[in-house]
């Protein structure tokens, strides 16, 4: 049985970061306004720890910043705060998120020595224009460079990924994610971009220079990101950004495909596509559809919107989990 999984995140805003990209204001997404202290990190490790079930593995992940680009000293300071948790079997490793162009043999050497285990890199995208425009700082090469030294050090690698960038295109989203397979990834976020308050973006997207992705839009692009990585065997760890108080609010979100429940929307319409043939045949017969375990509420669909399709060509219809079945495999019967 697979041991579920959970992250502890501690959040370090624009840590060492060399500059800041067109979207990025990660104070207003994360809604951490600095990093936290000493006592504030150990504080959040064991809140979270008392409330995740026994026997499920546990990382301890630095997120929101560029962790690699820490003084050395530094980094290695925060590391040695969560080594207590690791000797006592709390966690068993960490992960963190860094840029491609602050990776070299020096800074792994410390990382592999302090227990992390998975290195997430921020690629945002893998076309050059889509970087430029972005102001990442990085090129292409640089991620390709970064993936593979950390995986020759023995690292598990994570690509993050954007869609709806400046000048970025479905077809230069979907290049992105399949060369982010090809790079060697075990895992993967993919966000939408959404312009957040106090960015160059939202001066672009203000100034008519930008225009955001509907969220129709967004969720299409995703749907294609999803199924290359799935088909790939590439664990997606994040589909959507993760809500602070103020995007929810929207208090800092000025524009863009923001939606609280963006993963079930993408995986409403994969599984609309897979159930539509249903309804080409015409028939006044009662139908029940049975789904994996986990597929149970995105087989219905987001607001029921794939059990509704079908009534529209069935009398009744009725899902059902059947724990035989695995990924997105169904069997339809009729009554």
């Amino acid at each position: 049985m697979k041991l579920r999984h959970y992250t502890i995140p501690i959040f370090v805003p624009e840590l060492a970061c060399p500059n800041r990209c067109v979207f990025c204001n990660q104070q207003k997404i994360s809604g951490t306004l600095c990093q936290p202290s000493d006592s504030e990190i150990h504080d959040i490790i064991t809140e979270r720890l008392v409330t995740i079930p026994t026997g499920s593995e546990v990382e301890i992940g630095f997120f929101g910043g560029n962790f690699t680009g820490i003084p050395l000293n530094e980094q290695e300071h925060l590391l040695l705060l969560v080594q207590p948790y690791l000797k006592q079997g709390l966690v068993s490793a960490i992960r963190l998120s860094t840029r491609p162009d602050y990776i070299d043999q020096q800074r792994l050497d410390l990382l592999k020595a302090y227990g992390v285990r998975t290195i997430e890199l921020g690629a945002q995208s893998l076309d050059e224009e889509v970087l430029k425009l972005t102001g990442r700082g990085h090129t292409v090469e640089d991620v390709r460079k970064a993936s593979q030294m950390i995986l020759d050090n023995g690292f598990s690698l994570g690509l993050q990924m954007m869609i709806g960038l400046p000048g970025d295109t479905q077809e230069k989203s979907v290049h992105t994610a399949r060369e982010i397979v090809r790079l060697g990834a075990t895992s993967a976020r993919i966000y939408p971009t959404l312009v957040i308050r106090d960015t160059d973006l939202e001066t672009l997207y203000l100034e008519g220079k930008y225009v955001s992705l509907t969220l129709e839009e967004a969720v299409a692009w995703a749907k294609a990101v999803v199924l290359i990585f799935e088909n790939a065997g590439v664990n997606i760890i994040r589909l959507g950004l993760h809500p602070s108080e103020g995007l929810l609010q929207g208090r800092n979100l000025v524009g863009g495909p923001f939606h609280v429940s963006f993963a079930e929307l993408v995986h409403t319409e994969i599984w609309n596509e897979l159930l539509r043939p249903l309804t080409e045949t015409a028939t006044e017969k009662d139908i029940s559809i049975a789904v994996a375990e986990g597929q149970l509420n995105a087989a219905v669909g987001y607001g029921g919107k794939n059990r509704d399709m079908l009534k529209m060509n069935f009398r009744r219809v009725k899902f059902l989990s059947d724990p035989v079945l695995e990924g997105r495999a169904y069997r339809a019967d009729y009554h």
